[in-house]
């Protein structure tokens, strides 16, 4: 399994990380789901507007072919103006992998 690690930098005077993660889940992840060798996601932010997308694939080709045949550019084209900067992104190989269920990673509900 491959990852792409994408580093980003919202700028939080256009709109809040909270706003730009719901918008993350509703129009990006859909078409996530479509690209050949998906495989899942995890996106991390801090209330200050940095953030990190770690998006698991198949192969390293599914990898690399999502980032360059038109999504990955049609995705930073459509949200350009939330960024301070254009993201930047590399390509890892898993070497190891011990993730939380969703249910150990959620705040407890007092």
């Amino acid at each position: 399994m491959f990852t792409r690690l994408t580093l980003v930098e919202i700028d939080t005077l256009r709109i809040d990380t909270a706003s730009a993660v719901e918008r993350y889940r509703t129009e990006v992840l859909p078409e996530l789901h479509e690209q050949p060798g998906y495989a899942g996601v995890l996106v991390m932010a801090t209330p200050e507007g940095l953030g990190a997308i770690v998006s698991f694939w198949e192969t390293s080709e599914a990898a690399d072919a999502a980032g360059t045949q038109g999504f990955y550019a049609e995705i930073l084209e459509r949200y350009t103006t939330i960024f301070r900067s254009p993201p930047g992104r590399e390509r890892y190989q898993i070497a190891l992998a011990e993730l939380p269920s969703m249910e150990a990673a959620a705040p407890a509900a007092n």
